[in-house]
């Protein structure tokens, strides 16, 4: 290693389990990072049973870092002081990128910062007891950071006014759209008969949870028996109803296929930070529907089908539209130059930027 090369510390806890949007943000910039020239990437893993398996998840070039230790108790030991920094179990670095909104305690490295969204700020209720402490723990490493990262504009205005941080001190840092959406396919026969899809369908893609407005998009779909059946795609538990079905968690693959072969995306939240669902579609050519919230508004710029949340007639009728979207070439090439705009290697480059201003 060049003695130039700036030394980065990554918090690699969301690589562990299945992956939804921050552990697909976190793989995608790790493997980015990891093929960038002048950047040592190392990652640690904050759990007590799982963190070995940190090794076998990485890109090749990134080391694992650390020892067994609770989440929980270092984020208690957190907000009470400043031990222990991280560089004690996990070894000197210039810069500790806290992916996954909290901000780990440092001894003399730079901090990093990402936070994707502020919903929990909005709706602190909804977290599980084990998070109750993670707006506070958000707060405390905004003040902290030297650099604060956010994917859309729309986060980093309201991270500066709820948060009480300088705007300049937060970098915007767009996630990427991996190649292969762009050359995805509609399921094959065999996967279509594994999954027990239907011939047409509307596609939920994602976690479950009370943000995700599911509720809502339940009562616009039954609203209208002539739209696609619901698929719903992702880990967790879904709310049931008719010509509704769940495929439970799907490997990048299979994932791309069931988008690819679909009627309409819908993504129906009261609250998002980015919305990475919306433009992997879009590399694909399938119409989108999602709610018009500042961020989705922003990635979507003008090609998605926008309602307001919680209007259901709003709602059914945009997908009624987006299901009867005549089959336009511009469209489909307006859709796909948006998306390809979006690489993970501009959101590496990007975040190396905010490192480098950090350390600086």
């Amino acid at each position: 290693m060049a003695s130039k090369d700036l030394r980065v510390l990554l918090d690699g806890t969301p690589l562990l389990g299945d992956r939804t949007g921050i552990g697909r943000y976190t793989a995608s910039l790790s493997e980015e990072l990891a093929s960038l020239s002048g950047v040592d990437t190392r990652a640690v893993a904050f759990t007590l049973r799982g963190w070995r398996k940190l090794r076998s998840v990485l890109p090749h070039g990134v080391r694992a870092r650390g020892m067994p230790v609770a989440a929980r108790l270092l984020r208690k030991a957190w907000l009470r002081s400043t031990f222990p920094p991280v560089e004690l179990f996990a070894g000197a670095t210039d810069v500790v990128h806290g992916t996954n909104f909290v901000l780990p305690r440092t001894y003399r490295a730079a901090g990093v910062l990402t936070i994707h969204d502020l919903a929990f700020f909005d709706a602190p209720d909804e977290l599980p007891p084990s998070d109750a402490e993670l707006p506070e723990l958000v707060r405390r490493g905004a003040a902290r950071a030297d650099v604060i990262c956010t994917p859309t504009a729309a986060v980093a205005d309201r991270v500066a006014e709820r948060l009480d941080v300088d705007r300049a001190k937060i970098d915007v840092t767009p996630l990427g759209v991996d190649a292969g959406w762009f050359a995805a396919r509609p399921p094959s026969q065999q996967l279509s008969e594994r999954l027990g899809l239907p011939g047409r369908y509307l596609l939920f893609a994602g976690a479950p949870g009370p943000r995700k407005g599911l509720r809502w998009l339940l009562e616009a779909h039954a609203a209208d028996p002539d739209l696609p059946p619901l698929v719903f795609a992702g880990p967790g538990t879904f709310p049931a109803a008719e010509r509704t079905q769940h495929v439970g968690y799907l490997s990048d693959l299979d994932l791309q296929r069931v988008v690819a072969g679909a009627s309409a995306l819908v993504l129906p939240s009261r609250d998002e930070g980015f919305g990475l669902p919306v433009l992997e579609a879009m590399a694909c050519d399938v119409p989108v529907v999602c709610t018009d919230v500042p961020a989705l508004r922003e990635v979507s710029a003008g090609l998605a089908h926008l309602v307001g949340y919680g209007d259901v007639e709003g709602l059914t009728g945009e997908l009624r539209a987006a299901v009867d979207e005549p089959d336009a070439a511009s469209t489909a090439a307006a859709r796909r130059a948006h998306a390809a705009s979006f690489t993970w290697r501009r959101c590496a480059q990007a975040t190396v930027a905010a490192y480098r201003r950090a350390v600086g």
